[in-house]
């Protein structure tokens, strides 16, 4: 199935609802890392939020926490991981789905995935899906009808891999990967489980498996950019009609 990847400007998507205003404001950049649960009315979703200046504490989260839910329309959030260094939240959100999005997700019978890459800052919005490409049309005409202006990136039956030749590990992940191989981690049946493995590599078991997903996925980004490069060139998908202009 063929992926889409689109582009935005933040302040349609605003206008919208999609983004609340003034989001950005206080936050640079949100990154979508995981949809794990998307229904008509709502969406359970991993994100990661950079914030402009210094983060605030766990506990000083959790004391705002009902004005943060009220602030951003949120059915509930919970703190997975805080990365000072970086100014990031690690954050599990549950939240109300507007009603452009309801729409969307009543057209698509729930059979559009949102996947990498899916970025939003205070300009731009890139945002990318996986279906069918009959589904995938059918979401683009949707778009055009409700008047909000976008522009495809790319229209692919193969995934997102960003760079192929930079795909690599990083130091970290290349360590915490040899250390699950050597203790089962990946064995049939496993002979250790994540909270073990955590508890060795001094990590918590969200962060440990954050990392492990991250270093497979780029095993994999490096499978299959080595396998496309092999492949002839497959037909087009049928997305690549002249996008909709995207206008400020």
């Amino acid at each position: 199935m063929p992926t889409v990847t689109l582009e935005f400007l933040t302040e349609h998507l605003e206008l919208l609802g999609l983004i609340p205003a003034g989001f950005f404001d206080r936050y640079e950049e949100v990154e979508l890392l995981e949809t794990l649960r998307l229904e008509r009315g709502w969406r359970l979703q991993l994100l990661r939020i950079r914030r402009r200046g210094s983060l605030r504490s766990g506990t000083e989260l959790e004391r705002e926490s009902a004005r943060i839910r009220e602030l951003y329309g949120l059915e509930s959030f919970e703190l997975v991981e805080r990365r000072p260094r970086s100014r990031d939240y690690i954050v599990l959100v549950r939240q109300r789905n507007p009603p452009v999005l309801r729409r969307l997700l009543t057209l698509s019978g729930g059979q559009v995935v949102p996947t990498a890459p899916f970025r939003l800052d205070a300009r731009r919005v890139v945002a990318s899906f996986h279906a069918s490409a009959r589904l995938l049309r059918r979401v683009l005409d949707r778009l055009r009808a409700e008047e909000l202006p976008f522009r495809v990136l790319r229209a692919s039956s193969h995934p997102y891999l960003g760079d192929a030749d930079g795909v690599s590990l990083t130091p970290k992940q290349g360590e915490v990967i040899a250390r699950a191989w050597a203790l089962g981690y990946y064995a049939v049946p496993r002979r250790v489980t994540l909270t073990q493995l955590a508890r060795l590599t001094g990590r918590s078991p969200p962060a440990l498996g954050k990392m492990l997903r991250r270093a497979e996925g780029r095993l994999v980004a490096r499978y299959l950019a080595a396998t496309a490069s092999a492949a002839a060139p497959e037909a087009g998908t049928g997305l690549s009609a002249p996008p909709a202009p995207l206008e400020s």
